[in-house]
């Protein structure tokens, strides 16, 4: 058995917190695009990655998901992030920290969920 990639959903209650944070802080670009209808909906792409966004008042009250996004560069990542879009950071985790299993990690997060960007 093979699988080629992992496409999460996320739910947020206004769909326009999610393009601010995927879109405008992040750079995903949009690939599909419903966001038009009566269910706004679309997918993001980046770099080989895919999510799924929809606007879901239910789900996203029930659902609260945490990613972890692996890089190789986390200084120029972070150094992007916060100056475009320092109220993303999180403030538990808001500068490139060495934890005690070995990876530098900073921690950004938006209205629905939580994204640990991750070095090794």
């Amino acid at each position: 058995m093979k699988f080629s990639k992992l496409v999460p959903n996320v739910f947020y209650t206004d769909i326009n917190d999610a393009l601010k944070f995927w879109l405008d802080c992040l750079e995903f670009t949009i690939t599909h695009d419903e966001l038009k209808t009566h269910r706004p909906f679309c997918v993001i792409e980046k770099d080989g990655l895919r999510i799924n966004l929809f606007q879901d008042r239910k789900y996203a009250e029930e659902h609260h998901p945490e990613f972890r996004l692996v890089t190789d560069d986390i200084q120029s990542v972070y150094n992007k992030i916060a100056a475009s879009h320092p109220e993303f950071l999180h403030p538990n985790l808001n500068k490139v920290t060495l934890r005690p299993w070995g990876a530098q990690e900073f921690a950004v997060t938006d209205t629905q969920l939580g994204v640990v960007i991750q070095q090794w």
